[in-house]
């Protein structure tokens, strides 16, 4: 069992910065991956951001560049630092935690960040 909580959302500019956090109840350090992930109303959850057990990250292409995904295994915590948002970021997100094929998938509740001017 592992629970995840994400906090850090919140309303912000356009152009504007936020961090997420979530935390983890458990060692995120056994996850085969680490990953936010953000949902409007009617569509579907996107891919956001992950991060492997060995620290390679990949991106959506409509975050690369801005967005950086890092984890802090003694903490047991993933962050996502959000910076140059666009309205087109405001989604609720997830944290999520993998533990690869045949393993377990985890979703924290979510955090609302919107952008607007």
């Amino acid at each position: 069992q592992v629970q995840l909580v994400e906090s850090g959302g919140d309303l912000v500019q356009p152009g504007g910065s936020l961090r997420l956090s979530c935390a983890a109840s458990g060692s995120i350090f056994s996850m085969n991956s680490m990953g936010w992930y953000r949902q409007t109303p009617g569509k579907q959850r996107e891919l956001v951001a992950a991060i492997s057990s060995g620290g390679r990250a990949n991106y959506a292409d409509s975050v690369k560049g801005r967005f950086t995904i890092s984890r802090d295994n003694a903490k047991n915590t993933v962050y996502l630092q959000m910076n140059s948002l666009k309205p087109e970021d405001t989604a609720v997100y997830f944290c999520n935690a993998w533990d690869g094929p045949g393993g377990m998938d985890y979703w924290g509740k979510g955090t609302l960040v919107t952008v607007s001017s």
